[in-house]
């Protein structure tokens, strides 16, 4: 039988990780199931509600708040040493803002099974309002590529297969489709690829790890895929709006981290100049947007 680890990193909503769990164990699954809680030091009662409502959770309590990575990479990092004959085939990182449809998981699955080169998969992600989630399929922000989207020419363009390829609005959301990267939120790899190519990167506070993730997996071979015949429901920035200003920091920290770490080394010196100056122009225009916004409507971006 399939195996799964489904890792779900909590900070401070309770109440949507709460959704999410019944969601998960609202119908049985085909593959058996494991599920993990990161709680990243929660102020209120999430840990509590875990503990009361879904005892068969494999709960971690994080004494600090150390970012998306650190905060996966603490049950990643147990998955990853198990090698047993039970340890899972697979790993799904899923964020607490989600709900999985009946169905989803034995879906992704069932994929991963029949398909052994691909060693990460992404469903469809919806927004609350039925639009596609753009983060869920996504190529690698080259300087090219990020020129493009900073400069606004891929939301003027949505249709150009040159301008638009970050997110690749050119494409028809229901075909399945190689990509680059998907999104964090809800993405299934092979468990074995943990020990292959290692964990998230923890310079990355929020933000970016997943693209990061996606680069070294895809330089060790992998195919990365997006697979629209299953859908995840995403309420996208439930937790980070709580704490905007960090948050869009953080956003444009990743940007910058990314950037540095696999770009800017074969990238000429006035060009590299040129895109810190745009990511922090675009950070200060969106940190002053976001604080003429009132508070119940501040947001990340």
């Amino acid at each position: 039988m399939a195996s799964l680890a489904v890792v779900i990193l909590n900070y401070n909503r309770a109440d949507l990780l709460a959704d999410c769990l019944e969601s998960i164990y609202a119908q049985p699954t085909r593959c058996a199931l494991d599920v993990w809680v990161v709680d990243n030091a929660s102020p209120d009662e999430s840990v509590a509600m875990v503990r009361a409502r879904f005892p068969q959770v494999r709960l971690i309590v994080s004494e600090r708040n150390g970012g998306f990575a650190h905060g996966n990479n603490l049950a990643l990092r147990q998955i990853a040493a198990d090698e047993s004959a039970t340890a899972p085939c697979y790993t799904l990182l899923l964020n607490n803002d989600t709900v999985v449809p009946a169905g989803a998981l034995d879906g992704l699955v069932d994929y991963m099974q029949q398909r052994p080169d691909v060693g990460v998969l992404g469903p469809k992600l919806l927004l609350p309002d039925g639009t596609l989630d753009l983060a869920c399929r996504r190529s690698f922000p080259t300087p090219e590529i990020a020129f493009y989207r900073m400069a606004g020419l891929a939301q003027l363009f949505p249709r150009s297969p040159r301008f638009a390829r970050y997110n690749m609005t050119y494409l028809d959301p229901n075909v399945e489709t190689e990509v680059d990267a998907v999104v964090g939120a809800c993405m299934v790899l092979r468990t074995s690829i943990l020990r292959e190519v290692g964990l998230l990167d923890e310079t990355y506070f929020m933000y970016g790890e997943d693209l990061d993730w996606a680069y070294r997996i895809k330089a060790y071979g992998w195919r990365v895929m997006y697979y629209p015949q299953v859908t995840v429901y995403h309420y996208k920035r439930a937790a980070s709006s709580r704490r905007a200003i960090p948050s869009i920091r953080a956003f444009y920290d990743a940007m910058r981290i990314f950037h540095r770490k696999y770009f800017a080394a074969t990238t000429p010196a006035p060009l590299n100049a040129l895109i810190e100056f745009g990511i922090t122009a675009k950070e200060y225009l969106a940190l002053g947007r976001n604080f003429l916004l009132p508070p119940t409507a501040r947001r990340v971006g």
